[in-house]
């Protein structure tokens, strides 16, 4: 068995624990007690994927899966949907569908950025494969499935430093849900998650690596920071609410990120501690706030030509935007909205170009 797994890693080019390592990976700074516990995270995913690699039976899957610590857990379901995506694109099957439909239900939303890794391992015709039919299982599919483009845009800026965040190229577009427009901005999302990551959750470094990208490109990106912060953790309260004045005019979109963690943490059974601060910080909002947003901003105009998932961000905005306007919350007096989404787009660039070797 291992000499059949590694043969499949290296086929479908999935990285080992030590390939995801802060210092594999070139990431900068000192180590700390918040670097290691980020570090865990990818470690956690990995783990995930070697599993769903290794068995063909997904009550198995979900026997070691259930095993990882409950605030790891929705990592490592993340690495499994990324074996069982690549498996299904690959050779056929539904066996992403009967994961996410049975025991990764709760953890949809980070199993959706696991399909996304797989994206980043897989040519582009394949793509067509990956998102597996959940209408009849959970009513957050197919609007909240952008989040696999969040994940391959994680992807791209986790291993292609170089190409992805020092140059800051953008991905070509494809026609995801019918929007080949908004389909960089997506991407944006995910790499300003992994800004996030990158950095350590050092607060200073992460707003100087947003700033370096160009403007149109913030809100996006302050989005995923502030997915990631409130989700994954890593810094200070202090820190936070550091960061929420040094996101400008885009510190609604922090917000919205945090909102969007705070509701894929309750899915999956519990919000950690480390989320209410985060939360506290870029939406002025609780929890159970938080979670009624979500709530009460959900749904589908059919005749909207934006993308659901970009509509539902909107109203969510507008909603951390008058409450906090009416000082029912905390707020730094920022309340501002993004730009508008029709901003011209940095020139597009085909990600299925050669990476660079020192990447």
């Amino acid at each position: 068995m291992p000499a059949i797994l590694g043969t499949l890693r290296r086929l479908i080019l999935a990285p080992s624990l030590d390939e995801v390592t802060f210092a594999r990976r070139g990431f900068p700074g000192p180590r700390t007690k918040d670097t290691g516990r980020l570090e865990a995270i990818p470690a956690a995913v990995v783990c995930g994927f070697e599993w769903a690699v290794e068995t063909p039976r997904i009550r198995e899957i979900e026997r070691r899966l259930e095993l990882v610590d409950t605030d790891m857990r929705g990592f490592a379901y993340e690495g499994a949907a990324m074996a069982l995506t690549i498996l299904d694109a690959t050779s056929g099957g539904h066996r992403t569908r009967d994961l996410l439909s049975g025991p990764g239900a709760p953890h949809l939303l980070l199993s959706y950025i696991g399909v996304g890794f797989a994206m980043a391992r897989l040519p582009r015709p394949l793509w067509r494969r990956v998102l597996p039919d959940l209408t009849d299982s959970s009513p957050y599919h197919p609007t909240m499935s952008w989040l696999v483009v969040d994940g391959y845009g994680f992807d791209l800026a986790y291993f292609h430093q170089k190409r992805w965040v020092e140059r800051q190229q953008v991905p070509a577009a494809y026609p995801w849900q019918g929007a080949p427009d908004y389909f960089p901005r997506a991407v944006d999302q995910g790499i300003g998650r992994a800004l996030w990551f990158i950095h350590s959750g050092r607060t200073r470094d992460v707003a100087a690596a947003v700033a370096r990208f160009a403007t149109t490109r913030h809100a996006d990106l302050w989005s995923g920071v502030g997915l990631a912060a409130a989700f994954a953790g890593g810094s200070t309260p202090t820190a936070l609410a550091e960061l929420r004045t040094q996101a400008g005019p885009h510190g609604l979109e922090l917000g919205l990120g945090a909102v969007f963690a705070t509701q894929a943490r309750s899915m999956a059974g519990a919000v950690p501690p480390h989320t209410h601060p985060a939360l506290t910080a870029f939406a002025g909002v609780t929890a159970p706030e938080a979670l009624r947003i979500v709530r009460t901003t959900a749904g589908v105009d059919p005749t909207s030509a934006t993308p659901a998932y970009e509509a539902w961000r909107q109203r969510i905005r507008d909603r951390l935007a008058a409450t906090n306007a009416a000082g029912t919350a905390q707020t730094d007096g920022s309340g501002a909205h993004p730009p508008p989404s029709d901003v011209p787009a940095p020139r597009a660039v085909a990600d299925d170009e050669p990476p660079d070797s020192s990447s």
